[in-house]
């Protein structure tokens, strides 16, 4: 075992003792289903999870949902200019979605 999992064993029994880990959130439930989080950093999965505990979507999830939204629509379409104008508005939503993403990396990384 590692200095710091020793470390960290300690001060979680340390707190454990002075009871401070009771009645916090989530208390007896089980932990969420957080498999996506396996595809990110650690940082990011903070990140995100900080967002949805306040109920907040960062830019880009808003635009990955409006780009499938936009992708089901285009399915439906047979009329050769509505597709063009529809495949044109996807390709605007993408590149926003692809900026948001290049975005929060850049912060990240800075």
């Amino acid at each position: 075992m590692s200095w710091l999992n020793r470390l960290a064993e300690r001060r979680m029994q340390a707190a454990r003792m002075k009871g401070q880990l009771q009645g916090l959130a989530g208390e007896g439930k089980p932990l969420p289903d957080r498999t996506g989080d396996a595809f990110i950093t650690p940082g990011e999965a903070v990140g995100f999870r900080i967002m949805a505990e306040a109920g907040v979507l960062p830019e880009e999830i808003v635009l990955k949902k409006a780009a499938q939204a936009q992708r089901d629509k285009l399915a439906t379409l047979t009329d050769p200019a509505a597709r063009k104008t529809a495949l044109a508005e996807l390709a605007q939503i993408e590149m926003r979605q692809a900026m948001a993403e290049e975005a929060r990396r850049a912060f990240l990384r800075g």
